[in-house]
């Protein structure tokens, strides 16, 4: 007949073999988490699953009255899967502090401890003053059945002390990893010496193992996000030094131009030419500035780019190219060499010398969600794939990617109602403030 303590035994071991299971699932299924790390849960899941096994066939042996032998060797094996798991923590405390677990006196003082333990747990059916199994099958504790687990004790004690001295070296949540299981395993062990609590022992495992996983997949986590920080931080470098040479590649025939211009205006009309060499400066200025900033800046810089950009091509094209300006909100803040790129491929691509007037809008607004950037113009348009040359829009495209990286914003290119081209940035408020 079974009685209560037998049901509270097979239910404890029984929650001990699902959560070994669950864990087993974890490592196989979780990404995220490294190969070393990986193995070494598994087998230390295992080595629990195989303890709580030989429980069960402890309670089968029991009750179908196998063997006295055959009960003792399961009750050996029990033991020894249940004494494993301790090996097992030293070994992953070497790991993380990155010590070699072969090379290590700490690992070989257990290992011999270990030893220790298993001589007398194989020889205590021939001694009988630490364990016993009486004639129905049931085991008993010897006299001496306290100095058995001493070994484990040990073992315990200088994993203890072996993770404080090495605290330093460990991160906060790797410490609490190793800390709270050894503190609780060896509460255990020291409470099974003189009373019976060996399945608790069992759970206690799983649930220190649960609690390690835990730790080390949340480092491998932060890890992983690190490395992506990393990324992003080097794709935002590459993106920078595209702009640079971006600032650094002019076009030539534009600057040939407004020198051309500016020589043309010094007889016909002096305070012109100095108004455009003025706006000419400043448009130098702002594009050589962009160089040296890797952060967004305020869109009012970027928007006094542009106007001296489009001033000094309204100055060179007279009354073909008119531009407007609605920017009532300019309360954010934009990658540098995001709006005068756009309103110089507009010019580039959608002015066409033999139609008429060419008109460019530049419109700013607050949204819902963040701000907004509207660069509108009636010309001719132009593919998103290649320009008039036959090569990619690169400046479109690296102000997308910066737009993500830097500020999460994003690009869209649209055709205008009636001709033309649309093109809106988007700034979320997170970025904009």
């Amino acid at each position: 007949m079974i009685g209560w303590s037998s049901i509270f035994y097979i239910s404890v071991v029984s929650a001990s073999l699902l959560l070994s299971a669950m864990g087993l699932w974890f490592v196989a299924v979780m990404p995220g988490i490294d190969r070393w790390n990986k193995h070494f849960f598994r087998d230390y899941f295992i080595a629990i699953m195989a303890c709580c096994l030989t429980v069960v066939l402890d309670f089968v042996f029991y009750f179908y009255h196998f063997p006295k032998a055959a009960v003792y060797l399961v009750l050996v094996l029990e033991c020894l899967f249940l004494s494993v798991p301790l090996v097992m923590l030293t070994v992953y405390l070497l790991h993380c502090c990155g010590e070699e677990a072969r090379a290590s006196g700490l690992l070989r003082a257990e290992l011999g401890l270990w030893a220790a333990y298993a001589i007398l747990l194989v020889t205590s059916p021939f001694i009988g003053v630490f364990t016993y199994v009486a004639a129905e099958n049931q085991y008993y504790r010897g006299p001496l059945y306290a100095l058995l687990l001493l070994p484990l004790a040990a073992i315990l004690l200088i994993n203890l002390a072996a993770t404080l001295r090495r605290r330093a070296r460990l991160s906060r949540k790797a410490f609490l990893g190793f800390l709270i299981p050894l503190l609780l395993t060896t509460v255990a062990i020291f409470a099974q010496m003189f009373v019976d609590i060996l399945p608790l022992v069992d759970i206690g495992y799983v649930l220190s193992a649960l609690s390690m996983y835990s730790f080390a997949l949340s480092d491998q986590i932060e890890q992983d996000l690190h490395r992506q920080r990393e990324i992003a931080r080097q794709q935002q470098e590459i993106a920078n030094q595209r702009a640079s040479i971006m600032v650094l590649q002019m076009r030539p025939h534009f600057i040939y131009n407004t020198m051309t211009s500016i020589y043309c205006l010094c007889d016909q009309d002096p305070k012109l030419a100095q108004r455009v060499v003025m706006d000419f400066t400043a448009y130098l200025r702002k594009n050589f500035t962009a160089i040296a900033s890797a952060e967004p800046i305020p869109f009012a810089s970027e928007l006094e780019h542009a106007r001296a950009y489009l001033a000094v091509e309204q100055a060179q094209y007279e009354d073909s190219l008119f531009v407007e300006y609605d920017t009532p909100h300019t309360m954010f803040r934009v990658p540098p060499l995001t709006l005068q790129p756009i309103v110089e491929n507009a010019v580039k691509h959608g002015r066409d010398p033999y139609a008429g007037p060419f008109h460019i809008s530049v419109r700013t607004r607050k949204t819902d969600s963040g701000s907004e950037i509207i660069v509108a113009n009636d010309g001719r348009g132009f593919h998103l794939s290649t320009d008039d040359d036959g090569e990619p829009h690169t400046a479109l495209k690296n102000i997308r990617q910066r737009l993500e990286i830097m500020c999460g914003g994003s690009l869209t290119i649209e055709p205008n109602e009636g001709g033309g081209t649309v093109v809106t940035v988007t700034i979320p408020f997170r970025s904009a403030e």
